[in-house]
């Protein structure tokens, strides 16, 4: 029997539109959802890590000692779920905590932090580190174990086919990410237009890649440089964000018309990859014959395009290198500051606004190279990053949500001040290392900075 929409009729273009719609809150209401992944690498020889035995399965397993509710993909544990947070696998085993939507960043911070002691605790009796990276350090491809998880058969298998560097964006980099809320139509698109523009400032600032199979790569962020060439129907600064007009509707006919990776069918992922949405919504697919697609389906697949800034039910900054405890709470702290307080989304605005349409992907793959050093509209990334930075402060002074010890949320973000201040990203402080202390040795950052 064909699947429909949950009103017992098929899904309609409307549908798509009012279910990204449907995020809006009022102020009162908004949070956010902090992401962070990191690689797990054996202790004794700062080897990638299999499922099994003795790794990612027994990692997973271990949680669920502090209430960790497991997640099954047929016989494989694939995920854990506590309340609204979940703990994932990347394709590569890289170990993921998607946090629940949280009112402050104290609130973030304490959750993160409660994470790192539990997956410590397990992975210590396992004889396994975390490293918080972008890119990884010095494993080659052909060294990462694969997750047994459906969907990243199809996407591990369609990849080659739409970009070189698709399969490292999957096996060798981690991010840190946060998801926030908007209150209208209006208020998304201003946020959106907004974060997409500085999007790379972002990049500039958490730069932490700079290595690629134990050798200076050229980039400060080998992981931003991966999503120039991983498959350009789902990625990139998408144009049609700055022109008159965009809204909802807008991104929805964006998502459309990429083409799908999977539906997923009970526990079994269809294989779809290449294939039209819209054909789907005609029933026209033969690997599902007759069937029309749930909003559920829909859900899934704006999960698989990958802008620097994506849209779903709420919009998540998606430009930054994974990097240490100390920088996890730095992203939703700029981000929240620049979001949730007026001034500061309309100051934000006033630093790119004039930026021309075709210099955002020009400025997105220069600061891979770059960092802070790069320049955008006669200023250098320093600057406008400086700006940024002092921006998001003024907002989180302004919403003053206190901690437990009366300090406000503008603390986090005094590791990216330093960071603007120098002009110095984190991988050079990283080269600087390798060139210096470790004797070129990337390895040693395993020792030197793992959690």
């Amino acid at each position: 029997m064909a699947e429909v929409a949950c009103d017992d009729r098929p899904l309609v273009f409307e549908d798509l539109v009012s279910w990204m719609a449907e995020g809006a809150k009022p102020a009162s209401e908004w949070r956010c959802g902090a992401e962070h992944e990191k690689f797990v690498f054996r202790l004794a020889d700062h080897a990638p890590v299999p499922y099994e035995p003795g790794g990612i399965k027994a990692l997973l397993d271990g949680l669920t000692r502090f209430g960790w509710t497991p997640v099954m993909e047929g016989e494989h544990i694939i995920a854990l779920e506590r309340g609204l947070a979940n703990v994932s696998l990347e394709p590569g085993g890289q170990f993921e905590l998607s946090g629940a939507p949280l009112e402050t960043v104290h609130d973030i911070c304490q959750e993160t932090g409660q994470h790192l002691s539990e997956v410590k605790t397990v992975a210590d009796e396992l004889g396994l580190g975390f490293l918080g990276l972008g890119y990884s350090p010095i494993w080659r491809r052909d060294q990462v174990p694969v997750m047994p998880k459906g969907r990243y058969k199809i996407m591990r298998e369609y990849m080659p086919k739409v970009g070189g560097l698709g399969l490292d964006m999957m096996f060798r980099t981690c991010t840190v990410q946060a998801n926030l809320d908007f209150g209208s139509e209006a208020d998304m698109v201003a946020k959106f237009r907004t974060s997409l523009a500085l999007q790379p400032i972002c990049t500039a600032l958490f730069a932490n890649s700079p290595f690629i199979e134990g050798k200076p790569s050229g980039f400060v962020s080998a992981r931003a440089n991966v999503w120039t060439d991983t498959d350009p129907d789902r990625t990139g600064m998408l144009d049609f964000v700055f022109q008159d007009g965009f809204g909802f509707e807008t991104y929805a006919r964006y998502a459309l018309n990429v083409p799908m990776y999977f539906a997923k069918r009970g526990d079994r992922y269809i294989d779809l990859a290449g294939r039209s949405f819209v054909d789907f919504m005609d029933g026209k697919l033969a690997e599902l014959p007759g069937q029309r697609p749930t909003i559920k389906d829909w859900a899934d697949h704006t999960t698989t395009l990958f802008p620097e800034v994506r849209l779903k039910k709420y919009l998540e900054m998606r430009g930054a290198d994974a990097g240490p405890w100390s920088r996890l709470c730095a992203l939703p702290a700029l981000w929240m500051g620049i979001f949730y307080d007026a001034p500061a989304l309309a100051a934000a605005w006033d630093l790119c606004k004039d930026w021309k349409i075709e210099d955002h992907e020009r400025l997105r793959a220069d600061v891979a190279r770059l960092g802070l050093k790069a320049e955008i509209a006669g200023r250098t990334v320093q600057d406008v990053a400086k700006d940024m930075v002092a921006i998001a402060r003024s907002g989180l002074k302004t919403r003053n949500r206190l901690s437990a010890g009366m300090v406000d949320e503008s603390n986090y973000l005094s590791e990216l001040e330093q960071i603007a201040d120098s002009g110095i990203t984190p991988a050079e402080r990283l080269l600087e290392l390798y060139q210096t202390r470790w004797a070129g040795n990337a390895g040693r950052v395993f020792d030197d900075f793992a959690y």
